[in-house]
């Protein structure tokens, strides 16, 4: 009896030892990171989604989120707001590392967080609403947007006590502060140099909620980082307005050259390649009808040019359609990019040389005698390199030829061309009369 007391003792004292790490690790807050890396767009939007849902399947204490952004499309903006103010999990922005920034775009995203960090050396700010190639939005439409980023951006800072008259001249007038500015104006609540002093630092704290609020518990905490999958980072490589511009003239290049150039093959393999990859892009991207029209009426312009005896004409109307296009291909809204116009101008010229010597090219070998047509042929001198009898081969015209002949021709004859079927002659003995064609 007593051994047995003796025995369960030592079983229960190595099941407490056995179990004492998960405790631990159990009591230990839990923390998820997603990086936030890049320009906002519908990838990343899904990838932040998708972080927020699983944060809150794990029942995480809450989830970190790294910005380095310059600002993206409106539309994505918008969806990682709504998902990140409707989190069930507390949500920390961390601008970080130093040199990053949480800019337009960015700045409210940040500002829907409930806590935001910064790093030494980062910056936030400027949010004006700008349109798909850089510029001011004007008129009644550019009031009406900046009347409703004005308000978007107020509601996010002021539903988490934040400045939120700062950041309304963030998005009129584009203003951009650095860490210990925003933190001294209350754009930031803090600064941390590091993730782990941001968790010691934030531990404790009670955000404001609009359905109560909630204390974090991050001290010590395990850091869980969930990294944006490989299929997403391509993607989100792809998902650029240059990107997708570049693609769609890639795509034009190597399908004009196969229908040029009929057996090439490879140009209409690369072709064919680009324009997948292109309407992936732009499958992703607000894209603008009346951009992607011009961008066409370009590859129009370009592929007659190569038919009609213009002179390089339409080359010129297809770059001026190809730079118009680019600068409108993609509608990305008021806090968004567009196609880079220094890449669009250089495309453009790099285009009109293109096709202007390609042109050039075709038109000259237009102006060369058909030699291979059978009646210019007919009537040719050449010269036997191997006995006729009744095939051979022949030399015609710059060229080796399969031949036949009604009489044998020995080898270095003079020959002349009677017919042609296909790639084949028929040739007879020019005799000694006939001066050989020189070779």
């Amino acid at each position: 009896m007593r051994a047995a007391a003796l025995r369960l003792g030592w079983i229960l004292f190595a099941a407490a030892v056995a179990l004492a790490p998960a405790t631990a690790s159990a009591a230990s807050p839990h923390v998820e990171r997603a990086d936030l890396d890049g320009d906002i767009n519908n990838v990343m939007s899904s990838y932040i989604q998708t972080a927020v849902g699983r944060a809150e399947t794990d029942h995480a204490d809450a989830l970190l989120i790294v910005i380095d952004t310059p600002g993206g499309i409106s539309t994505s903006m918008d969806e990682i707001v709504t998902t990140l103010l409707n989190s069930s999990v507390p949500t920390i922005a961390y601008v970080y590392p130093s040199g990053a920034r949480a800019a337009s775009a960015g700045l409210f995203v940040a500002q829907a967080a409930d806590l935001v960090a910064m790093a030494p050396g980062t910056n936030i700010g400027s949010a004006h609403p700008i349109d798909a190639s850089g510029g001011d939005l004007t008129g009644d439409l550019g009031a009406k947007v900046l009347n409703d980023a004005v308000t978007r951006v107020r509601n996010l800072a002021s539903i988490h006590d934040r400045n939120a008259d700062w950041c309304e001249q963030a998005v009129r007038n584009s203003v951009n502060i650095n860490a210990e500015q925003a933190v001294q104006l209350h754009v930031a609540d803090l600064e941390a140099n590091d993730v782990p002093s941001l968790l010691s630092q934030v531990d404790g704290r009670t955000v404001p909620r609009t359905k109560g609020s909630l204390t974090l518990r991050t001290a010590n905490a395990l850091v869980d980082d969930f990294p944006m999958p490989i299929w997403q980072v391509f993607l989100n490589a792809l998902i650029d307005p240059t990107i997708a511009a570049l693609l769609i003239i890639v795509a034009g290049y190597g399908i004009i050259t196969e229908m040029s150039n009929p057996g090439l093959i490879l140009p209409g393999v690369i072709g064919g390649i680009a324009a997948v990859l292109a309407i992936v892009s732009l499958a992703n991207l607000p894209l603008n009808i009346a951009g992607a029209l011009m961008m066409l009426l370009a590859l129009v312009l370009f592929v007659a040019d190569l038919k009609a005896p213009t002179h390089g004409f339409l080359s010129v109307g297809g770059v001026i359609a190809l730079v118009l296009g680019m600068a409108f291909l993609v509608n990305t809204g008021p806090v968004g990019l567009g196609v880079n116009v220094f890449v669009a101008l250089a495309f453009g010229a790099i285009s009109f040389a293109f096709f202007v010597f390609f042109i050039r090219k075709i038109w000259a070998a237009r102006r060369q005698p058909a030699f291979a047509a059978a009646d210019a042929m007919v009537g040719a001198l050449g010269e036997a390199r191997e006995p006729v009898a009744p095939e051979g081969l022949v030399f015609v015209r710059g060229a080796l030829w399969r031949a036949t002949s009604a009489e044998p021709i020995a080898a270095g004859s003079p020959v002349r061309v009677t017919g042609q079927k296909g790639l084949q002659l028929t040739v007879t003995d020019a005799g000694n009369g006939d001066a050989k064609e020189k070779t």
